[in-house]
């Protein structure tokens, strides 16, 4: 698995500041995406064990970080090897706050309960999901390109049959 981006430190990708991991490689190439060069799965840098490890380590010693978000490229489309990454991070965090970006809606990756998808899933608490439509972009909705897409909570979500949307942190 490759990844294309790393910032230490960010505040668009998700509640508060968090680590943000861009992965590559995306198969629904949305129109108009505003990264078309991460559906290549070989751009960027091989994400080796060493480079996993330095990154832990710079999430476990930043104490102004809220968590860390996952995005891409598309991470479903690598499933086992982010799991393994979180499977990394989760020795050394291990409840560390995770959100994920997917051009997946939320009932295609809970169709398959027991995949990687499913797997990768219940280990974050927060999906922003649905593809980028260029027709439909907001830039004023918060942490996402398009208003078909939503933010949802996870642990509320696979507690039954109905889909809860995330709700902001009250200050």
């Amino acid at each position: 698995m490759n990844i294309c981006g790393y910032y230490p430190e960010s505040i668009n990708e998700g509640e508060g500041m968090r680590a943000v991991l861009f992965i590559s490689g995306c198969r629904h190439r949305c129109p108009g995406c505003f990264n078309p060069e991460t559906w290549n799965f070989k751009y960027g840098e091989f994400f080796t064990l060493e480079r996993q490890h330095e990154i832990i380590a710079e999430i476990a010693a930043n104490p102004l970080l809220d968590g860390l978000t996952l995005a891409g490229g598309d991470p479903f489309f690598s499933a086992e090897e982010v799991l393994g990454f979180i499977h990394e991070l989760r020795a050394v965090l291990p409840g560390f706050p995770i959100w994920i970006y997917s051009g997946y809606t939320y009932e295609e990756l809970t169709a398959l309960p027991g995949s990687p998808e499913w797997n990768l899933l219940t280990q974050c608490q927060v999906l922003i999901d649905g593809r980028f439509i260029e027709e439909l972009k907001d830039t004023t909705l918060p942490y996402r390109g398009s208003s078909n897409q939503r933010i949802i909570d996870i642990p509320a979500s696979t507690n039954g049959s109905e889909v809860f949307l995330w709700q902001p942190t009250a200050l």
